[in-house]
């Protein structure tokens, strides 16, 4: 009775151009309460398809007009998640495996066994059920997501969300762009787990900091012996990543010899081991990173034009923080209830005056940081507010009348500054320092040297 219950209202065509035929048919799934609708050729039924969809056709193979192979080739060609059972009193074998070739649920020879029928009928219904429902839960998952992946109703990041929704599920090359701490592997994550290849591997490296012999050796593996302490065969993670995605973080950090080596293999789709000869083919999808303008340092000849094209098939740009903060009061509230649930205290919200200082204050860290710092002060604090005490010294100086003093920093002298007061905490130590600002070392370097930090 229940399995009834779930398939009630799903929708049933009916053609056969004998009346008698469609009227038994109709009275012996009638029981079952689908919505049926009767048709005595398949040009009238299709027509009506172009008007609401059917979960279920069930077609005589004979009849006027277009034959029944024919209403199911076009059938499964512009509704694929149609089920089609057809009929025939002329059955045959060969009919019988073109129409299961063609995408036919099954076969019945007439005259047709309303027992069997009705069985077969619920079992494609059933069918159609469990993949609208399976749609359903990747809808609410996916909205979900965009709350866990990427939160916000300012218009920049709902233009990053709209184009996550329309390529998660398509084969190309991706390339993230941003600063550091906005979000590209979240959105790499995205792209895969609610796309085609979510039940694949997805595997992250980062580029930067590594010579051309250890991405190599990570990327495309190597064979036993291929060099002093190879003793083993090692699968790369280009291989590791077969029928999943890879994501390449930092790709504009990548050695321009190493860039040769990967351009070969998104034009060719297969690799060679290190040390080895046999070219093994992959499908792979590669999703790009880079914290930089990848365009400018193809232009200072920096990064391979043709690696650039072939990689940059969709851009996705991410937004720093300072460019949507209408968004940074849901995305405290959200590492609020993050952290408060994780260290089982009841901190529920943020004062008016620590508020006004986060909405002044310009982020160079964007989110990471922000998380950072809510993540800080809900363990630090003792009360279920989260107030200007409870946040980073440097933050608690950012007071609300030296604002409106009009002394005002750019962002390059915070940024400077900030990473600055971060370096002489650590003693200067780099590793230490990126630990706290969250960000890879290689992007505190480059951070130092454009900013002329000693």
């Amino acid at each position: 009775m229940e399995s009834n219950k779930q398939i009630e209202g799903l929708r049933v065509a009916v053609i056969d151009d004998e009346p008698i035929a469609c009227r038994q048919i109709q009275r012996g799934l009638s029981k079952k309460r689908y919505d049926i609708e009767t048709f005595a050729d398949g040009e009238s039924a299709i027509k009506r398809m172009h008007q609401a969809p059917f979960d279920l056709i069930l077609c005589d193979l004979r009849l006027p007009g277009i034959n029944g192979l024919d209403v199911l080739k076009t059938v499964k060609e512009r509704y694929p998640r149609t089920e089609v059972i057809v009929m025939t009193g002329y059955g045959s074998v060969d009919t019988a495996v073109e129409a299961i070739q063609s995408g036919a649920f099954h076969y019945l020879a007439k005259p047709v066994k309303m027992d069997e029928l009705r069985s077969l009928a619920a079992q494609a219904l059933e069918k159609v059920r469990l993949i609208q429902e399976k749609e359903a839960l990747k809808k609410a998952l996916f909205s979900q997501s965009r709350q866990q992946y990427l939160i916000g109703h300012s218009p920049a990041i709902q233009e990053v969300l709209g184009l996550v929704k329309k390529v998660c599920s398509l084969n190309c090359n991706v390339l993230v762009q941003g600063e550091s701490g906005t979000g590209k592997e979240l959105v790499a994550r995205a792209l895969h787990f609610f796309g085609i290849r979510r039940q694949h591997p997805f595997i992250c490296f980062n580029c930067g900091g590594f010579t051309e012999e250890l991405i190599a050796n990570e990327l495309f593996g190597h064979e036993k012996g291929a060099f002093t302490g190879a003793v083993d065969t090692k699968i790369g993670l280009l291989e590791a990543a077969n029928r999943g995605t890879i994501f390449l973080d930092e790709i504009g950090s990548m050695p321009p010899s190493m860039q040769v080596k990967l351009l070969r293999f998104v034009q060719e789709r297969n690799l060679i081991r290190v040390g080895g000869i046999q070219a093994i083919p992959l499908d792979v999808r590669l999703i790009a990173a880079c914290d930089q303008n990848l365009k400018a340092a193809v232009k200072s000849g920096q990064f391979r034009e043709d690696l650039y094209y072939r990689l940059n098939v969709v851009q996705i740009e991410l937004p720093p923080l300072r460019n949507r903060k209408d968004d940074i009061p849901l995305l405290i509230h959200h590492f609020l209830s993050k952290y408060s649930q994780r260290f089982g205290k009841p901190v529920s919200e943020v004062e008016p005056d620590a508020l006004e200082i986060l909405m002044q204050y310009p982020f160079p860290g964007n989110v990471r940081e922000l998380e950072n710092i809510i993540e800080r002060a809900v363990a630090l604090t003792d009360r279920q507010t989260v107030g200007p005490r409870d946040l980073p010294g440097d933050l608690q100086q950012l007071s609300i009348s030296s604002l409106e003093s009009g002394h005002w920093l750019s962002l390059e002298e915070k940024e400077k500054e900030y990473i600055q007061q971060v370096l002489i905490k650590t003693g200067h130590r780099k590793t230490a320092a990126a630990e706290i600002l969250k960000i890879p070392r290689t992007t505190l370097w480059r951070k130092m040297k454009r900013l002329g930090i000693d």
